[in-house]
């Protein structure tokens, strides 16, 4: 191996490396800013199968970051499989870019990066079980005026800006002011994201109205088996107390976690009535998640009860994490009113998948009932993927997590009371904020339209690449 490819090697490591912040469950945003930038400046500056090999070599080396996590909630074979077609999908958008790039070494491939990403991610947000889940997007939901972008666009616009600029520095470091229209590519996407930085700040800057409502919310990690045992009573006593003691504080609407306990219909029934009760004696409104096993079918349902104790919802989660695939899926979105704010709830995974989440939009929800169930080393990740589609649609996010975090969210994002879930006797939050009507957003209105233009461009992209190199 001569001198320059070991140069060239070392810095693939070194690019993986760095990738391996980006796309893990508690990303670095700043980072994801210039580092797929650098690998496709490495693509850019390398030839043909060396050029795929270290692009290989540095997206392995970042995806496998995220492998005890995908070892936790899958077994071995699938795991491997999956940060298989993770490093193939990076290889196929930076080989492709690379393609374009050049194909044509003109200023205006300073959009092929950013188009054939945001395809990418929209075709697995709307084609695969786990959506767009690791998308770069949500890496910058810690930065407000950058995520404000996507009440506009949605996560597809926020990824595209992050990778406009990736781009241009791909395209600066390859080759520099001697490509055709350079300084218009460079200045164009400096540009772009200035402007959505100073349309995240305007933005943030909006007065929060409505009228005060406060909100209890509870999370006991211990998973129940279903059957009678005294750790059962006890986690059951524990949840009574906590609602209790949220109620006499004020709290109008309690919410719990996700899939507490998987019961038989019987059990199941029982359980209604005794959570009914506890909506009625304290006058609030309440919402469990629970499991009921059907022997052939096995629910996984949010139950949402009305203060005079009458089950007012009984929603079945849409969308299934790996553990449980065997679950059957629902298809409905109920938006109750409460005080004359819309209330919609939706289960955990649900509120990853953008179509969803602007269905409730349609709908005119204002708040959103979240409970959940994470892997603890994804709470702050699940989290943020679900506070992604308040922005998007411009609803308050009120989620209640086992193994993960407690949280409200509101419109714009912002995290406006937090904390973190742990084993018996749990935790428990009280929140009273501003909640009125729903912030209505763009996004409501034209869903993924960027991201099907990108699938349009992409595509257009390709072709006019492959039609040049053979005119050359």
């Amino acid at each position: 191996m001569t001198k320059a490819l070991l140069m060239q090697f070392a810095a693939a490591v070194g690019i993986g490396i760095g990738l391996r912040f980006v796309v893990n469950l508690d990303p670095v945003w700043w980072l994801a800013w210039f580092v797929p930038g650098l690998l496709l400046a490495l693509a850019l500056r390398t030839e043909g199968w060396t050029s795929r090999g270290f692009t290989v070599v540095a997206a392995l080396i970042g995806v496998t970051a995220n492998a005890p996590y995908l070892l936790q909630v899958m077994p071995r074979v699938p795991a491997i499989i999956v940060m298989t077609l993770q490093t193939l999908l990076w290889l196929l958008v930076v080989g492709t870019t690379r393609r374009v790039v050049k194909a044509f070494d003109a200023g205006w491939t300073v959009l092929a990066y950013p188009t054939i990403c945001v395809a990418a991610d929209t075709l697995l947000a709307h084609l695969t079980p786990d959506g767009n889940w690791g998308s770069l997007a949500y890496t910058q939901m810690e930065v407000l005026p950058i995520a404000q972008l996507a009440s506009v666009f949605g996560a597809g616009g926020v990824l595209f800006v992050l990778m406009l600029l990736n781009s241009a520095l791909a395209l600066a470091l390859h080759r520099g002011l001697r490509m055709r229209s350079a300084t218009s590519a460079y200045s164009v996407a400096v540009a772009v994201v200035v402007i959505t930085v100073s349309f995240g700040a305007w933005r943030l800057q909006a007065p929060v109205a409505g009228t005060p409502m406060t909100y209890g919310i509870v999370s006991i990690d211990d998973f129940l088996s279903g059957s009678p045992s005294e750790k059962s009573m006890d986690v059951w006593m524990q949840y009574g107390l906590q609602i209790a003691a949220l109620a006499a504080g004020g709290a109008k609407v309690i919410l719990l976690p996700e899939k507490i306990e998987v019961l038989a219909p019987a059990d199941a029934e029982s359980r209604k009535r005794y959570l009914g009760g506890l909506a009625a004696s304290r006058q609030v409104w309440l919402i469990a998640g629970l499991g009921v096993d059907k022997g052939k079918e096995r629910r996984n349902e949010a139950w949402w009860f009305s203060p005079d104790g009458r089950l007012a919802t009984n929603y079945l989660k849409h969308f299934m994490a790996p553990p449980e695939r065997e679950f059957v899926s629902g298809n409905e979105y109920p938006v109750s009113p409460i005080d004359g704010v819309n209330h919609g709830v939706a289960i955990c995974k649900d509120m990853h998948f953008a179509s969803l989440g602007r269905r409730f939009g349609a709908l005119d929800a204002a708040v959103m009932m979240v409970p959940a169930w994470d892997f603890h080393t994804d709470a702050r990740m699940a989290m943020n993927m679900t506070k992604l589609r308040g922005v998007e649609n411009g609803y308050m996010v009120v989620r209640s997590s086992r193994d993960g975090l407690l949280s409200v969210s509101d419109a714009y994002g912002r995290v406006l009371a937090v904390a973190e879930s742990r084993a018996y006797p749990g935790t428990s939050l009280f929140a009273t904020v501003n909640v009125g009507t729903r912030v209505p957003t763009i996004y409501t209105r034209i869903g993924d339209a960027l991201g099907w233009l990108c699938v349009a461009g992409a595509l257009a992209m390709v072709v006019s690449s492959r039609r040049g190199r053979r005119r050359a």
